[in-house]
């Protein structure tokens, strides 16, 4: 059972550095200049690629993190409440995809100061859900 806790912490590592980096990306593309095509072709295609290789490794992450509950049948409210994080990183991956959808369709409505608050959340979540992991308060 060790390794499978080994292989979930190798993902939500390797999850949170795609969560990390492609809002990044979409700070840098909100920034483009209308007439720098290649620049903007540049930056959709490696936001894609990131998006594409993160969203298994997540799925992953998230599976294994399910094994681990269903066998080591954890009880407590902080384990609820990580999972609770867990869905809301969920729905923030998923709106990561729908703004790479709108930047490559030339929809995006924010700004780069927008995108660079949105960069926080997986910080904060990642905060919160190891605090939860490790100190395990109610």
């Amino acid at each position: 059972m060790l390794i499978v806790k080994v292989l979930h912490l190798w993902m939500v590592v390797s999850w949170f550095a795609g969560l990390f980096y492609l809002p990044r990306i979409f700070v840098n593309l909100a920034m483009v200049a209308p007439d720098s095509v290649a620049e903007r072709e540049r930056l959709l295609l490696m936001a894609g690629k990131l998006y594409r290789f993160m969203t298994p490794i997540g799925i992953l992450a998230v599976a294994l993190g399910l094994w681990l509950w269903i066998a080591y049948g954890f009880s407590g409210g902080w384990l609820h409440a990580k999972a609770a994080l867990v869905v809301v990183l969920l729905a923030y991956h998923a709106y990561c995809g729908r703004l790479l959808r709108d930047f490559q369709a030339c929809r995006n409505v924010h700004g780069d100061v927008w995108y660079r608050w949105f960069n926080e959340l997986p910080v904060l979540i990642l905060l919160a859900a190891t605090y939860l992991a490790v100190v395990k308060p109610f």
